[in-house]
């Protein structure tokens, strides 16, 4: 007689347990927060380049990708009213000097010598006038003639006197020339006229704008022939060699980016790690937080994290993604 050999009970036990342990911890990770890598975005410094005068875009010297050196020409403007301003200020700045000139040189010759000729007409005349009443006055004492012919000689031998000292006056002011705050007035206005049209050739100046730093040209806003206002971005740079990645970070993941931390980073673009180190921490504006992880929690703020990279890399440009490893 043969007997069955059964497996022992604690066998299925055993077995059971097992498997609502495995899936108790399924369910267990399944429930917990997912760890998800960070992604970036590289950025860099951008220079929008424009002109201080508005005109009409005359000749665009670059290209959408092409790269300058601090100093090259980039556009030129063609306006109207600053050469307009420049041969104003140029004929007013010919008119300004003339004068002081002018008041510097003092009277021409030809006048002082008709002043002096004047003087000595009204001086001949003073003397026969004197000398005319003179005789009337001796006359008059003798009876011969009326106090009225006396009075009328004595009054013309004055006036004559009083015209030749007017006449002497004249010739010694065109001796002299004009004053001293004739000339100073003449010479300020020379200089102001000179400020006006050193203003209008700055003006011009600025209508030839070169690139203020070493970059790439990465928008062209305006074309040639079309109006460019005053201060209008008609040329953005991008200094490539001043990029930096940028990551928004909830608050209570902030620990591993302190300031100067070093990080690692995937650009796709590339294909490689690139090695990185925090330079800035910024909050974001309030409307940039995050919801609580839990019911009854309060919202987390954002921080926009900065960073660049620990050595130069060719070929890393604004746009690319850069992914961080979860925390």
């Amino acid at each position: 007689m043969t007997t069955t050999k059964k497996n022992p009970p604690y066998a299925l036990w055993l077995g059971l347990a097992a498997v609502a342990a495995f899936l108790a911890w399924g369910l267990f990770q399944a429930f917990q927060p997912q760890r998800l890598p960070l992604q970036g975005q590289m950025d860099a410094q951008e220079v929008n380049v424009s002109s201080k005068v508005p005109g009409r875009v005359g000749a665009l010297h670059v290209q959408l990708g092409q790269t300058v050196r601090r100093g090259d020409p980039l556009f030129e403007l063609t306006s109207a009213e600053v050469q307009a301003k420049i041969a104003q200020a140029t004929a007013a700045g010919e008119a300004a000097q003339a004068v002081a000139a002018k008041a510097d040189a003092g009277a021409r010759p030809e006048e002082v010598e008709a002043a002096r000729l004047n003087w000595q007409r009204a001086r001949t005349g003073a003397d026969i006038a004197q000398t005319t009443f003179g005789r009337v006055d001796a006359m008059f004492g003798q009876g011969v003639v009326a106090r009225q012919k006396r009075d009328e000689a004595e009054a013309q031998a004055r006036a004559a006197q009083q015209l030749a000292q007017a006449a002497k006056a004249q010739y010694d002011m065109a001796l002299k020339g004009a004053r001293s705050e004739d000339k100073l007035a003449a010479h300020a206005q020379a200089r102001q006229v000179a400020g006006v049209l050193s203003e209008a050739e700055i003006a011009l100046a600025e209508t030839r704008v070169v690139a203020p730093a070493a970059g790439q040209v990465s928008k062209i806003q305006i074309q040639p022939g079309e109006l460019a206002p005053q201060g209008f971005p008609v040329v953005t740079l991008v200094k490539l060699d001043d990029a930096w990645a940028v990551l928004q970070v909830r608050e209570d993941e902030m620990a591993a980016f302190a300031m100067g931390s070093a990080h690692s980073g995937d650009v796709a673009a590339l294909k490689r790690q690139v090695s990185f180190k925090v330079s800035s921490v910024a909050v974001m504006p309030d409307f940039a937080t995050w919801r609580a992880a839990r019911p009854g929690g309060t919202d987390l703020r954002t921080f926009e994290i900065r960073l660049r990279p620990t050595t130069a890399v060719d070929g890393l440009r604004p746009g690319m993604s850069v992914v961080f490893p979860p925390l």
